[in-house]
């Protein structure tokens, strides 16, 4: 016969151990609940193309086949946040989408900065059998996703003053296609989202493709911070033209383009370069010295 007391502590040690599980798994839980969000970029899908809104995307780490374009949203710390946030576009060609070294890294960069960070799926032009385009198609997502972020600023602690993009390779290539144009609230629009500005307060270019780069600009652009290794032939330069363009209008840029390295090096963690490896922190300074980053 089992004595009394025994099943007390049978009974004792099963809810002690049912409460330490919750303990180590509760973090899992909120990492899991908390740390992104994911809005598509329109209720019925993009404008066009609303059939195919339901087609699966294809990868994890590098995403293909994007017809229900979205934004996945990383906030920081409240106690830290400083209420500016970055649109990130990740390159790949525009027939892939990049998304951890080019999304989820430089996310994770800005969070431990204070600053919000959303990363963008665009559709590409370029993906097998694709019916878009690359001067509309992902631009017009481009634009949507900074008229969504605007419209979703005051719950998400932003200030919608304080909104910039940022672009890996052909990502860099959409942020260039879409910067520089005027792009105020459509006053009056049923659709709520579309009644805020498109236009960024500030720009980061990482390696961006020859695409899109303007002959001119004018006093209103955003500053910008940009990047490339010097060996990088196809992305280096437009970044020389851009900061030509950018001296000549009289606003505030800042250009390193590193003596070695090639395209995509990334956040620079795994370059075997030291100056690719520490070039976030150049980045880092930039925001520092910059007041729309400030709270």
């Amino acid at each position: 016969m089992i004595k009394i007391s025994s099943i007390h502590t049978m009974r004792k040690f099963q809810f002690c151990l049912s409460v330490l599980l919750l303990i180590l798994l509760f973090p899992c839980y909120i990492f899991a609940q908390t740390d992104s969000v994911v809005l598509h970029l329109w209720e019925n899908g993009a404008p066009g193309f609303e059939s195919r809104k339901n087609e699966p995307e294809k990868g994890d780490l590098y995403i293909s086949n994007v017809h229900n374009p979205s934004i996945t949203v990383y906030l920081p710390d409240k106690a830290k946040a400083t209420g500016a946030a970055v649109l990130i576009m990740p390159g790949g060609g525009h027939r892939m989408l990049v998304m951890n070294s080019e999304g989820r890294e430089p996310a994770k960069f800005f969070n431990k900065l204070g600053i919000a960070a959303i990363v963008l799926k665009y559709r590409l032009a370029r993906d097998t059998i694709s019916p878009y385009t690359l001067d509309v198609h992902a631009p017009q997502d481009a634009l949507r996703a900074m008229r969504l972020i605007r419209s979703k600023a005051a719950s998400w602690g932003i200030d919608p003053g304080r909104i910039g993009m940022m672009g890996f390779s052909a990502g860099g290539e959409v942020v260039d296609m879409t910067a520089f144009r005027s792009e105020p609230g459509k006053a009056g629009a049923a659709d709520v989202i579309e009644r805020q500005s498109a236009k960024p307060n500030f720009i980061i270019l990482v390696y961006p493709g020859p695409l899109g780069v303007p002959t001119t600009i004018t006093a209103d652009a955003p500053p910008a911070f940009l990047v490339a290794a010097n060996e990088d032939v196809c992305c280096s330069p437009p970044l020389v033209s851009l900061l030509q363009q950018y001296r000549k209008a009289g606003v505030p840029v800042e250009l390193h383009v590193f003596s070695h390295g090639n395209h995509a090096f990334n956040m620079g963690a795994k370059s075997p370069f030291q100056s690719l490896k520490n070039w976030p922190r150049n980045l880092a300074d930039w925001i520092a010295d910059s007041n729309y980053f400030k709270k």
